[in-house]
C-alpha cells in the first residue's frame, strides 16, 4: 500500500528524500535529521545524498536485508511487519508495517539496497 506523505520541515517538494525516508524510519523530525546528517557528511566532505554517503551511513547503523532484485512492491507484500528503508535509482523511501510512506508511488521502481530499522522507543 502507498501513502502519501511529505516529512519535510516546511512541506516542501524538494530534493530531500534522504531526510525525509530516515527521520520518517527513525520518528525524528525532519530538522533533527537534517542537522544530524549534514554535520557527519560535513565532516567526511560529501553530501549527504550521495549514494556513498547514504549507504555508508546506513550500513553503520542497520543490518541490510537480502531483496533478490525485487521491486519495492514485492518487498511490500514480503515484509507485512517492520521498518524498511530502500535505496534505488536516485531515491530512498521507507515503509512501515506494509506501507510505502513517500511524496510519490515509487512501489514499480527496482530496490537496490534494503536496511531494518528497529522500533523506535
Amino acid at each position: 500500500m502507498y501513502r502519501f506523505y511529505n516529512a519535510n520541515a516546511v512541506g516542501n517538494f524538494v530534493n530531500d528524500c534522504v531526510v525525509r525516508a530516515i527521520s520518517t524510519a527513525e520518528g525524528k523530525t525532519w530538522d533533527e535529521t537534517y542537522k544530524e546528517l549534514s554535520t557527519i557528511a560535513q565532516a567526511q566532505g560529501i553530501l549527504l545524498d550521495d549514494v556513498n554517503f547514504v549507504e555508508g551511513y546506513l550500513d553503520k547503523r542497520y543490518r541490510r536485508k537480502p531483496h533478490c532484485a525485487k521491486v519495492v512492491g514485492e518487498l511490500i507484500e514480503e515484509y507485512k511487519k517492520g521498518v524498511y528503508l530502500v535505496t534505488m535509482d536516485s531515491h530512498i523511501t521507507v515503509i512501515i508495517d506494509g506501507v510505502l510512506y513517500d511524496t510519490f508511488d515509487c512501489r514499480d521502481r527496482r530496490i537496490w539496497c534494503v536496511w531494518q530499522v528497529p522500533r523506535q522507543k
